[in-house]
């Protein structure tokens, strides 16, 4: 009973040091390099950044999908206290999908184009559980049904190419629903979906953390829905966490330069005829870094300082940024 306790009071997932690196003909890209984060028990973790910053990277190493040439190469990934990173291929099978989850982008890396959406989700229930046809049938129809799509029934002996590219995303979410999984990765799953739909999932995602205790770790560049969504979010650029915290402390009161940028680049914060405010020049080659701080030549904070490369530190409690000088001061950021 003491072991049960403790196991739920613990973290669903905590990534220690995490790297993963690709090694290439032109050399090592350094993908993803000492990351580290933390999602309690029915907590939301958004993960921020733009495109190339290491996000789907970090979320494909928690569940072992990572293709060659790429590999984790140092780290751990504890899932309830046990390291994923040495787990066998045949142990990993049974948690994915079934105590682990993902969501992916493109929905056609869930479905099968030549096999009807009821027998994809069927043969997934019977992997994990012995309940009848019949059963994993009803729950399959019940999670289609969550995630908003209509007619249940005559939708699950469609295939694949009958649904929209939005209906499909919606059954590869029913699809990662289905075991009522302890960690679902969900990367950038409702890029495609209208806002409506948009917001029906996000409220079920919540309504499912919240009632059943599932962490999420939410890979996203929409800052709109992480405010919405996450309790925590870590900002990652070029491969590395910059910042991370509680999700209202981070995107009100920013302490990196990079964040900060983030967020004044939304739309919606620039008045009216005004330019749209954006971060200069271009995330780095991950083959070429330049030396210290990696956002360096972009910052309008840099000096001598951040020719050294910056460790990630607590500036405020449960606050961390990797910043030498961090922006801290409501007059600094309102600058």
């Amino acid at each position: 009973m003491l072991e049960l306790q403790n196991l739920s009071a613990a973290a669903t997932l905590e990534v220690r040091n995490l790297r993963t690196h690709f090694f290439t003909r032109a050399g090592v890209v350094k993908a993803v390099d000492d990351v580290s984060f933390t999602v309690e028990r029915g907590k939301v973790l958004g993960l921020v950044g733009e495109s190339g910053s290491g996000k789907t990277v970090t979320g494909f190493s928690v569940l072992g999908l990572v293709d060659s040439p790429g590999r984790i190469v140092g780290g751990e990934i504890l899932f309830h206290g046990r390291d994923l990173t040495k787990m066998s291929e045949r142990e990993m099978r049974d948690l994915r999908g079934n105590r682990i989850a993902m969501i992916f982008q493109d929905p056609m890396m869930t479905l099968n184009p030549v096999l009807r959406v009821d027998t994809q989700m069927i043969e997934t229930v019977l992997a994990h559980k012995k309940v009848s046809r019949e059963e994993a049938r009803q729950r399959a129809r019940d999670t289609l049904g969550m995630v908003g799509i209509p007619s249940p029934d005559e939708r699950l002996m469609s295939y694949p190419h009958q649904f929209s590219g939005g209906m499909r995303q919606r059954v590869a979410i029913a699809i990662a629903l289905l075991h009522e999984p302890e960690l679902i990765v969900a990367d950038e799953p409702t890029t495609a979906l209208d806002v409506t739909i948009q917001g029906q999932i996000l409220a079920e995602v919540q309504k499912l953390a919240s009632t059943t205790g599932t962490s999420l770790i939410w890979i996203t560049h929409d800052l709109s829905v992480v405010a919405g969504l996450a309790d925590d979010v870590a900002v990652m650029y070029a491969g590395r966490v910059v910042e991370k915290g509680p999700v209202s402390q981070v995107l009100d009161v920013p302490l990196h330069p990079y964040t900060a940028g983030l967020i004044g680049s939304v739309p919606s914060r620039n008045k009216r005829g005004e330019p749209l405010r954006q971060i200069p020049g271009m995330t780095p080659s991950l083959l070429n870094l330049p030396p210290g701080c990696a956002f360096r030549t972009r910052c309008p904070r840099a000096a001598d300082v951040c020719l050294t490369e910056p460790g990630i530190r607590e500036l405020q409690p449960g606050h961390e940024a990797r910043c030498f000088i961090p922006m801290n001061t409501p007059t600094e950021q309102a600058a």
